[in-house]
């Protein structure tokens, strides 16, 4: 696949530039900040953009905005932020949209290569992959709110599973559970949010997407 980078650090940035060639990937571009990072997806029109939050000139939110701009002008370039932060505006932004495509990694917590190149991998077949404490953050603030407060802790913790671009098969195998199971949290989950009788929609991102709207 065709990636460019946009990462201030030169010593992360050159590190995976080299991991990535040596998966076999192509990189036409890596950049130290956002603006650079807009004008590369524009030039060499990449499958994937992996992004950094804070970058110059402020080192706040450059990175956030600029994948939030790439989202609007070419909704086909994936994209996969890896940051030391939760930036809770922007990240809420980026995944209010349809989140196919679309991961958001802590660079502290990709505990292994493996990790950070499979996230990639699904991300750019247009599957989700967000870290949990990224989705614990992003989700604590609804925890108030009906109807949300109607799910049980079960559901919750499936629901927070499907927000890291989780199936069903893969969110039974991490609690310990049949995959009926979790066939039937979901249904409940559904129920709860009302989305049961919703057609046209992924109702899985809408059930995400009733989290982070709250």
């Amino acid at each position: 696949m065709r990636v460019i980078l946009a990462e201030d650090s030169t010593l992360l940035r050159e590190g995976l530039i080299r991991l990535l060639v040596e998966e076999g990937h192509e990189v036409p571009a890596a950049v130290g900040d956002g603006a650079s990072l807009v004008e590369a997806v524009a030039e060499h029109a990449p499958d994937v953009a992996v992004v950094d939050v804070r970058m110059p000139p402020t080192h706040t939110d450059e990175g956030l905005r600029a994948a939030l701009e790439i989202r609007r002008r070419w909704p086909g370039v994936r994209l996969l932020v890896l940051s030391q932060y939760v930036e809770k505006r922007y990240a809420a932004e980026l995944m209010s949209g349809d989140v196919e495509g679309v991961g958001y990694l802590l660079k502290d917590r990709v505990a292994q290569v493996a990790d950070f190149l499979d996230a990639l991998e699904r991300v750019a077949a247009g599957g989700a992959a967000f870290d949990p404490e990224v989705v614990r953050q992003l989700l604590a603030r609804t925890t108030q709110v009906d109807p949300l407060a109607r799910l049980t802790a079960r559901e919750r913790e499936v629901l927070e599973r499907m927000a890291q671009g989780l199936t069903n098969a893969s969110i039974a195998q991490e609690l310990h559970v049949s995959q009926s199971a979790v066939e039937k949290h979901v249904n409940a989950l559904f129920d709860k949010l009302r989305l049961s009788h919703v057609t046209g929609y992924s109702r899985r991102v809408l059930a995400v997407l009733r989290f982070l709207e709250s």
